[in-house]
């Protein structure tokens, strides 16, 4: 080996097995390596997994709710919500009953589907007549219409008059739209947003007072004992669980893998290691000698050979004897 090839040689090389370098299969280097990048393979994985596991524990939650409150007997109004309107998570949809009349007004709300179909939503304030929350404002949702034509005329019946009973579902108030809309028009059930479209509409703003304004809202059933006309049912809430459950198994399943993996490829790296590649166990031929080129005495010889007809006897030479 050439004084050349010598220094260009890694210094952890190992000639007996032909790999250079600490990150050669079957040392240290390399199974340390693997294995790092397997663990964080892996832990990537199982943090999939929670978040999808979190995410099926929260929905199998709500499909409680649904569950316990939907298809309940209703209640009056006041027995759900408190002084300040605010809905607790464990009443959402819960049916209660509510009398009282209609302010003259409706606000639309904008690009909410009904099973997959274009849609929007008629909101009407509701001022309730009797009970701990008497004089408070309840937003409703009666129900939707198709989209209007392209001048973005939509035709959405008005809200009939006098005294009535409703049936509602109860829904958190949704947050308040940073989205511009039309006016008479919103983009989220927000009462703060619906209460200004609704003023806006020209509609009695001693008669909704900023105050008076409940932060739930109501899903409508009936209006005393019927459905509205001219517009459509609001759907029934999904309870379908969705796949989290099978995503987040899936992403553990992929973190067993992660290190299965990383420990077969260190056991073949550490079984090729051992292995000596051809001809690594035999003597080492030498190295064939350099060839010598000839002296000037060798050269005369060879040319008077090659005169005489390569006589070697002929006892002609030049030099000494």
């Amino acid at each position: 080996m050439t004084d050349v090839a010598r220094d260009a040689r890694p210094p952890d090389a190992d000639p007996a097995r032909g790999l250079a370098g600490p990150a050669a299969p079957g040392t240290l280097g390399h199974a340390v390596r693997v294995l790092l990048v397997a663990v964080l393979v892996a832990a990537g994985c199982v943090a999939a997994g929670v978040w999808q596991w979190g995410r099926h524990v929260d929905r199998s939650a709500a499909i409680a709710v649904v569950e316990r409150n939907y298809d309940a007997a209703p209640v009056p109004l006041g027995d759900v919500l408190d002084g300040t309107g605010v809905l607790a998570a464990s009443d959402v949809w819960r049916t209660v009953e509510v009398r009282g009349a209609y302010l003259p007004t409706s606000v639309l709300l904008r690009n909410r589907p009904v099973a997959g179909t274009p849609a929007v939503h008629v909101l009407a304030p509701f001022v309730v007549a009797d009970g701990p929350l008497a004089g408070r404002v309840l937003v409703v949702d009666r129900g939707w219409v198709p989209p209007g034509d392209e001048s973005g005329t939509v035709a959405a019946p008005a809200p009939p008059g006098g005294a009535l009973e409703l049936l509602v579902h109860l829904r958190v108030a949704e947050r308040a739209s940073t989205r511009d809309a039309p006016r008479g028009q919103v983009q989220a059930v927000a009462p703060g947003q619906v209460r200004e479209a609704a003023l806006d509409g020209a509609a009695d703003e001693a008669a909704w007072p900023r105050a008076a304004t409940l932060e739930a809202y109501g899903a409508l059933v009936s209006e005393d004992g019927a459905r509205p006309d001219g517009l459509g049912a609001l759907p029934a809430p999904s309870r379908d669980p969705g796949s989290h459950l099978s995503y987040a198994f899936q992403w553990w399943v992929f973190a067993l893998g992660a290190l299965g993996t990383g420990v077969v490829l260190v056991v073949r790296g550490v079984r090729e290691g051992a292995v000596p590649p051809d001809g690594a166990g035999c003597e080492p031929r030498p190295a064939a000698r350099a060839r010598r080129r000839p002296t000037a005495e060798e050269e005369e010889d060879a040319l008077l050979d090659a005169q005489t007809g390569g006589a070697s006897g002929s006892g002609v030479r030049s030099g000494p004897a």
